[in-house]
């Protein structure tokens, strides 16, 4: 199976619950994990990676330059809709604010403008003891973050068919842009993690409705339970739209300490409330794999 952890709003838990699932899961099943926030990555810092085992460059950005024929006439600055374009003797480009678009190029005079491939970030591989990990990070300022993540998945893939593991685990960024859209395509499963809270619901709607769109089936995860005593909302959601609700992970303040310790919460406190609680849901996913 491809199981995606997701939840439209940052900080609700996700990759807290990701890393007890892999850690729990791991002893029956040979997992992949694919971190697949490639703006702000993170699994590697739960699973104490230090060290990767490949890293390379993804270049799927374009971006301008422009060469010393310039002769400043300007018509590059009144269409650059980006405003990437600064003058320091003649005008130059900054890097992290071009897109690549070629529209100065169409209109500079004396050819002086030419547009090539960039950088737009980093794919990782590494070996955890849970099984092999793919992560990316992001260009600051660069474009095609769902771009990197489907080259995760694809990496990820290839570990399962030829039988390195049998079963991919995906941490989803927040919100549901392009690298979220990349990270539930394909997927037969999404996890959708929420905290009790009216913000919390209203992105969590947007993440189901991104689901289905894609016709893919959800189950929900409700994390820091009890922080908002008395707020039904994602309950009531659940009901409303059928979606099973597989757990209910009380406020710990031992998972902060976990985080700071590099370790999944279910290895640094096995006998916390909210470890407890996750194994209870590790045993209702071991039904699925």
């Amino acid at each position: 199976m491809e199981i995606v952890i997701a939840s439209g709003k940052g900080g609700v838990g996700k990759s807290t619950i990701t890393g007890s699932l892999i850690s729990l899961l791991s002893k029956d099943f040979k997992l992949g994990a694919v971190d697949a926030d490639a703006e702000a990555p993170n699994l590697h810092i739960i699973f104490n990676v230090r060290e990767w085992e490949r890293e390379e460059e993804f270049a799927d950005a374009k971006t301008a330059e422009i060469n010393d024929s310039c002769i400043n006439c300007g018509l590059c600055d009144n269409v650059c809709v980006y405003e990437a374009i600064y003058i320091d003797g003649r005008r130059r480009i900054k890097q992290y604010l071009c897109e690549g678009c070629g529209a100065c190029k169409a209109v500079c005079p004396v050819d002086a403008i030419t547009i090539s491939d960039a950088i737009s970030g980093w794919l990782r591989t590494g070996k955890t003891k849970y099984g092999p990990l793919v992560s990316a990070e992001l260009d600051v300022g660069k474009p095609n973050s769902g771009k990197l993540v489907t080259e995760e998945k694809k990496i990820a893939r290839e570990w399962r068919d030829k039988g390195e593991i049998d079963h991919i685990i995906v941490d989803a960024a927040a919100g549901i842009g392009c690298q979220v859209i990349s990270s539930v395509s394909g997927a037969n499963l999404v996890l959708l993690v929420g905290e009790p809270t009216p913000s919390s619901l209203s992105d969590m709607k947007r993440m189901h409705g991104l689901a289905k769109h894609f016709g893919i089936e959800t189950k929900m995860i409700i994390n820091k339970y009890g922080l908002n005593e008395g707020y039904r909302g994602l309950e009531e959601f659940a009901k409303e739209n059928n979606i099973e609700i597989i757990g209910r992970v009380p406020y710990d303040s031992s998972v902060p300490k976990a985080l700071n310790s590099m370790m999944p919460l279910v290895e640094f406190d096995p006998d916390s409330k909210a470890s407890k609680a996750i194994k209870e849901i590790a045993d209702v996913v071991k039904g699925w794999l």
